[in-house]
């Protein structure tokens, strides 16, 4: 090793111990990247390995302030449980049947975005980026709120990507205008959700804001929509959303228009994938 490397080495490494000892480190829930996306007709197999076996950690899991991950899947039944059908968020409906879901440390969006920015160019330079692939539905988003079913017990929403939930439904919401985004937000805390799921498979519920994604993002990712707007929720289920669809899910947005400050614009149910392996790949079609 040269004089110059170790020199450098040993300058990151003190760079390293000063950015621990500054800034926020709570346990608690910030922020979440929501990752919807369709891998291309024949390459399912292929994007699911690269997936796995790579992007999962070299491309989330490994960087800082990202502390929790898992992937869902949703096979073809589930897709076709999806509405409405002329949902602003997918079309066709179907399209994303892999979604990625990641918590971050609140305080911490800038300086992980800096970090997952540079860190996907040198993917791309390395060739370690799966190109066969559609982002339907990418967003960086900060949490709003969560609600509970039962209260005080249970898990709570920074376990809710380690606990072993069996099912997902992601819902995503417009309100009317962005002045009635905040009264959306009460509404859906204080009367719609606790009534959905009182007697649900559904333990919480968290709520996310979309946030606008930096310019120098990768080509491949649109710009999110809905900034100002949106609210992303996404359900936990303690059973698979097949079994209680119909008498707990397939109407969310008649209760949402029912209120008159917003639109439902997306409803999907997932499972969760099995890590390591190409379990449902051959059942998405």
């Amino acid at each position: 090793m040269t004089e110059d490397a170790t020199y450098t080495d040993e300058t990151l490494s003190r760079t390293y111990a000063e950015l621990a000892a500054v800034g926020p480190y709570g346990a608690d829930l910030g922020h979440a990247l929501i990752t919807m996306v369709e891998p291309h007709p024949g390459q399912e197999r292929q994007y699911n390995r690269w997936y796995e076996d790579d992007h999962f950690i070299a491309g989330a899991m490994a960087m800082p302030w990202m502390y929790a991950g898992r992937r869902w899947v949703a096979t073809r039944d589930l897709q076709l449980l999806r509405y409405p059908a002329a949902s602003s968020v997918a079309q066709p409906v179907t399209a994303g049947c892999y979604i990625s879901v990641y918590w971050m440390t609140a305080g911490r969006y800038n300086d992980h975005m800096r970090w997952t920015v540079s860190i996907n160019k040198r993917l791309n330079r390395d060739h370690r980026v799966f190109q066969e692939r559609t982002h339907v539905f990418t967003a960086f988003q900060d949490h709003a709120v969560t609600v509970y079913r039962d209260g005080d017990h249970g898990p709570r929403d920074i376990h809710a990507l380690d606990h072993p939930y069996t099912g997902l439904i992601v819902e995503v919401i417009d309100s009317n205008s962005p002045d009635l985004r905040g009264e959306l937000l009460a509404w859906l805390r204080d009367d719609h959700l606790p009534k959905r799921l009182a007697g649900s498979t559904a333990a919480l519920v968290t709520a996310f804001a979309p946030t606008p994604l930096p310019l120098d993002r990768m080509t491949y990712v649109k710009q999110v929509e809905g900034v100002g707007t949106r609210l992303t929720l996404l359900w936990f289920l303690e059973d698979d959303p097949r079994g209680n669809w119909r008498d707990h899910f397939a109407d969310l947005d008649t209760a949402v228009a029912a209120s008159g400050l917003g639109e439902v614009q997306f409803v999907a149910p997932f499972i969760p994938t099995v890590p390591g392996t190409d379990r449902y790949v051959d059942e998405l079609r």
